[in-house]
């Protein structure tokens, strides 16, 4: 029996957003899915609204009705200053907003290693680590975790925030042997918080079982992730292919990869996701 009625997922149209709307399904009755572009139905149990997050008046009418909320709708990597303000910092005030006025009380949302972007590979990152943004777009993240903080400090608002690392069909290089998150450990991991009794405010890293691993998820026991698969099925593949790094390289350094080599969105050239 689906545990909602009617569940908004933003982002619908990336990546990741329709590998949740396939592996969610069974959760609702109606999936109510949106994205700034045009989307094609998977069926007849989805509701498409488009819209623009930064658009506080038309946030209003998607949420209006959801019982909870995916929230992956934002700039998808470092993108130009005025981008990241509207669609992830706005954007993400104008869900929670949203949320508070029309009474949901639980948010999933896709945060990103890249709040903590600028912690060493060797600190042993858990989920009570600070956040150390290494672009505009990790910033973006960290505002929403700490937006999250208050709506569920002041509202109660209960808010799961996925430091998500990479999440891809396999790993492509090496950084991802650590960083690795599978499609199918990314539904159960959205999954868990959504149907557990209780999240409260949690951060919690997206990451594969992987042998290598940059942070822990020790302190979350409470959402019940277990994640199944490792990178490390895929090592031979990965180290055939690429080379190892320079361990002083700052794309190599720092958990956020090569974002932490990366210059000021205004002055480069726009990454391509």
């Amino acid at each position: 029996m689906p545990r909602f009625n009617r569940l908004l997922i933003t982002g619908a149209a990336g990546n990741l957003g329709r590998e949740l709307r396939r592996g969610l399904k069974p959760l609702a009755n109606t999936l109510r899915i949106t994205d700034r572009v045009e989307m094609e139905s998977f069926g007849e149990h989805e509701e498409i609204m488009p819209c623009e997050l930064g658009d506080f008046d038309a946030v209003m009418p998607v949420v209006e009705g959801c019982d909870a909320i995916v929230h992956f709708g934002a700039a998808p990597v470092e993108r130009p200053w005025e981008e990241v303000l509207e669609s992830s910092i706005k954007g993400g005030y104008n869900v929670y907003e949203a949320a508070r006025r029309h009474g949901v009380k639980r948010i999933v949302y896709a945060s990103s290693i890249h709040a903590v972007g600028y912690e060493r590979r060797e600190a042993g990152a858990d989920t009570d680590t600070p956040h150390n943004p290494d672009t505009l777009y990790g910033l973006s993240k960290c505002f929403v975790e700490d937006l999250a903080k208050l709506y569920f400090n002041k509202w109660g608002i209960e808010s799961a925030l996925l430091r998500i690392n990479s999440c891809f069909e396999k790993p492509a290089d090496r950084r991802h042997l650590a960083t690795w998150l599978s499609f199918g450990d990314l539904v159960h991991l959205v999954e868990r918080c959504l149907v557990s009794e209780r999240i409260g405010y949690t951060v919690v890293y997206g990451i594969s079982n992987n042998q290598e691993a940059f942070f822990s998820n020790h302190k979350v026991a409470h959402l019940g992730y277990k994640p199944k698969d490792n990178a490390e099925d895929y090592r031979a593949e990965v180290e055939a292919k690429v080379g190892v790094g320079d361990p002083f390289d700052s794309a190599i350094e720092f958990v956020g990869g090569f974002l932490c080599a990366y210059g000021h969105p205004d002055e480069e050239e726009r990454i391509e996701v």
